[in-house]
């Protein structure tokens, strides 16, 4: 069984500071039967994210088909699609008055295409509706199929995210059903198609900077605009466990080595996740 790292000082004080009550979107939430990958994930941030009126959704139910060991998410057999998440996510956009969208989703192995046919339904829906909303979709990896992946080439999104989570080394420890040239093949793929890329890792799972600065590297090689770097948090005795905290000022060096590798952008913090202040980008065209 897995031990907890009991937190530093510092780190409870920072998350004391996350303010915000995020009760209106968790009312709208369950009225519309829909999943958010904040609750799913028990994201640290998610008083503040609910309370400013902002959430991912997490789409194609909350059964993931995989089990990696930092996840909170359940895994199991999924149900079926059910194509009116599509309409009620659509109404929450414009109840919530977003002008950025995250969307992210349990891995779907199920599936013959993995659900990408699915997210590009969705993709084309919301923007019929909201021409003007930024689109961000933070996808698993389709097994890397090229059949599953074209199926999003013409999709009308503004950043395509894939996360590689962490160093190569301890994908068969931490992630074991998933591979990390599979994942290098996904962000390629989509930068060459077009696409504004972005992935993100989480550290303190025993990795080293080496470690991380070449997987940092490999990502830099395929063009990858936009890094996130975040702490791991485990949720339970049953995850994998923490092995590091990280100080502000190690994440501070990450960033910046990261920026001097050729990141166009990298948001790096303990509680920095994928879509933690997504809209924040630089990158993405207002319309």
């Amino acid at each position: 069984m897995a031990k907890f790292l009991r937190w530093p000082n510092w780190l409870k004080e920072l998350y004391k500071e996350k303010r915000g009550d995020p009760g209106e979107i968790q009312k709208l939430i369950k009225l519309k039967d829909l999943h958010t990958v904040c609750q799913e994930a028990h994201c640290p941030n998610i008083r503040e994210c609910f309370g400013s009126g902002k959430a991912t959704f997490l789409i194609m139910g909350n059964k993931c088909t995989r089990n990696c060991r930092f996840c909170n998410i359940g895994s199991g057999t999924p149900s079926p699609l059910d194509i009116s998440e599509i309409d009620h996510i659509i109404d929450s956009i414009g109840i919530m008055g977003l002008n950025y969208i995250v969307i992210t989703s349990v891995t779907r192995d199920d599936l013959h295409d993995g659900g990408a046919g699915f997210y590009s339904d969705l993709v084309l829906r919301i923007r019929e509706r909201y021409p003007n909303i930024g689109i961000e979709l933070l996808i698993p990896d389709f097994k890397g199929e090229i059949g599953s992946l074209e199926k999003l080439v013409h999709a009308p999104l503004d950043i395509l995210n894939h996360n590689v989570e962490t160093v190569p080394y301890l994908y068969n420890a931490v992630r074991p059903q998933a591979n990390f040239e599979t994942s290098l093949f996904v962000l390629d793929y989509y930068k060459k198609s077009g696409f504004i890329t972005k992935s993100g890792v989480m550290v303190g799972l025993g990795e080293t900077i080496q470690e991380l600065l070449e997987t940092f590297s490999r990502l830099v090689r395929i063009d990858t605009d936009i890094l996130t770097i975040g702490q791991y948090l485990q949720p339970s005795l049953e995850h994998y466990p923490v092995k590091k905290y990280y100080s502000l000022e190690e994440f501070d060096i990450l960033r910046d080595k990261a920026l001097d590798l050729g990141f166009k952008e990298v948001f790096s913090g303990p509680f920095v996740r994928s879509s933690f202040k997504a809209d924040e980008t630089k990158l993405v065209k207002r319309r």
